[in-house]
């Protein structure tokens, strides 16, 4: 007994898990009878049980294109932060030397300057917004590091929930099929009963 209980906790617990995993997306859920699904209120036609999908599957489509143009931003910024890592790291090398670093770095978009950099201990770093900050090497190469790991972090975030989406536009397509199915089979009886009753 204790066994058993105790794996229901860990299913409680890992379908709480899931829930909080992809919070804010409601899971669709599968229409298994739909007879008694039409019976639910708010379902007095197919119409309006198809309307209320229809909604859902729309609200599914506003959230995967959000999270899609959050992956597209976290794709454009990781190899971004991984170059200036990267960067950091040559520079912190070259501090302890007294010859200068040469370089090139971007004056606009495809426009390139060669510079020649002595060593320094401080690095500035653009924190957007037109914010720019000065930051002692170490401390710089910590907040990237930093960044970096947040962000491949919110990038599998990102791709599980828009495979989570996916899942639920199936579900959602799936129900709509069955009610649809469903109600062109009640009208094929009520067709049927009627010229029955007529002949």
């Amino acid at each position: 007994p204790l066994s058993k209980m105790a794996t229901t906790i860990d299913n409680s617990n890992a379908a709480q898990a899931t829930k909080k995993k992809h919070l804010g997306i409601p899971e669709a859920v599968f229409v298994e009878d739909v007879d008694t699904y039409m019976k639910q209120p708010g379902n007095e036609t197919a119409d309006i049980a198809l309307r209320k999908m229809e909604e859902q599957y729309q609200k599914y489509k506003y959230m995967e294109l959000n999270l899609s143009q959050k992956k597209l931003r976290l794709k454009n910024q990781i190899p971004q932060m991984t170059q200036t890592l990267e960067i950091l790291r040559h520079m912190q090398k070259k501090k302890e030397t007294t010859e200068p670093m040469e370089t090139r770095f971007v004056l606009a978009h495809n426009l390139y300057c060669k510079a020649s950099v002595p060593p320094t201990e401080k690095v500035c770093l653009w924190l957007g917004a037109n914010v720019m900050l000065e930051y002692d090497i170490d401390e710089a190469q910590a907040l990237l590091e930093k960044n970096l790991s947040t962000a491949s972090r919110s990038l599998d975030t990102v791709e599980e929930d828009l495979d989570f989406l996916r899942d639920q536009f199936t579900t959602t397509e799936v129900n709509m099929a069955r009610v649809y199915n469903w109600d062109v089979k009640r009208r094929q009886k009520e067709t049927l009963s009627k010229s029955a009753e007529k002949s």
